[in-house]
């Protein structure tokens, strides 16, 4: 695996990514507070297929961070920089939490540079209690008021896989930029229906996988998300929450190859 830097422009953003492997592209996005060594699982064995691009996302690992106050789609523009600065589109695209929103909004604006889409932990029009919850959240980040044992409670179980993931996550979390984190979340926080309206213009493959006890990013979100796309399929992982392609590396990986395997051109329900 290589880790390296990329510069957006002569005088713009530096942007830190690990790459493995070589064929096809497949870029990575993980979640907000994470970075790009969350998908170590995934980078290992899909790398042994495809040419896999794990990005830190702005202001998180070693990306410079987006200007305060940036709303998703700002983000989205940042990842159509990238994969025109990598020359690698169109794209296979999987995204977690953040990540998963992010990569719904390239899927929909840049439809012409993305072969196919996955989300995990990925959110879809919270309901008023939740988004009220994630925004006072994410205001309380921005004020520097910044909580890791109430997120780590919330995503993780007792298991041994749980507890050993945990401890990595929280690691991550504790290594963010504040300002970065902070800007990041507030984007994610307001996120959730930004594009929601627009999945039916999505026609490639398109995957929402998530956990059964993954009390934010719901079953009946994936679900949801899955059935407003042509092309969509949901899967819940018994058994997990939040991070499951952490938690549940062997099993999330395997719906990932099996994505990875459908011509962008056929669906889940032509090979069902």
């Amino acid at each position: 695996m290589t880790l390296t830097t990329l510069q957006l422009s002569e005088a713009g953003p530096t942007v830190a990514l690990r790459e493995a492997g070589a064929g096809a592209p497949l870029v990575l996005l993980h979640g907000v507070g994470m970075q790009s060594a969350a998908w170590g699982p995934q980078i290992e064995d899909l790398s042994r297929s495809h040419r896999v691009i794990a990005l830190d996302l702005p202001g998180h690992g070693g990306s410079d961070p987006l200007p305060a106050g940036s709303d998703l789609p700002d983000f989205v523009s940042w990842l159509h920089d990238v994969v025109l600065a990598l020359d690698i589109g169109p794209v296979s695209l999987a995204g977690h939490s953040m990540g998963a929103l992010i990569a719904t909004g390239f899927a929909v604006d840049h439809p012409a540079m993305t072969h196919r889409v996955a989300l995990l932990n990925g959110v879809y029009r919270r309901t008023p209690q939740a988004r009220a919850a994630v925004l006072a959240r994410a205001a309380e980040i921005g004020a520097g008021q910044v909580d890791l044992a109430t997120p780590l409670a919330r995503w993780f179980g007792k298991t041994p896989a749980d507890i050993s993931a945990r401890d990595r996550v929280a690691g991550w979390l504790r290594a963010v930029d504040p300002a970065g984190y902070a800007t990041a979340y507030g984007a994610f926080a307001r996120g959730d229906a930004t594009y929601a309206d627009r999945l039916d213009e999505i026609t490639c493959p398109f995957l929402a996988i998530t956990g059964d006890g993954d009390p934010n990013s719901t079953p009946a979100m994936a679900q949801e998300m899955a059935a407003q796309v042509r092309h969509g399929r949901a899967i819940v992982i018994t058994g997990h929450r939040h991070m499951v392609n952490l938690t549940a590396p062997d099993v999330v990986t395997a719906h990932l190859r099996d994505w990875l395997a459908i011509p962008s051109e056929e669906t889940y329900h032509d090979i069902a």
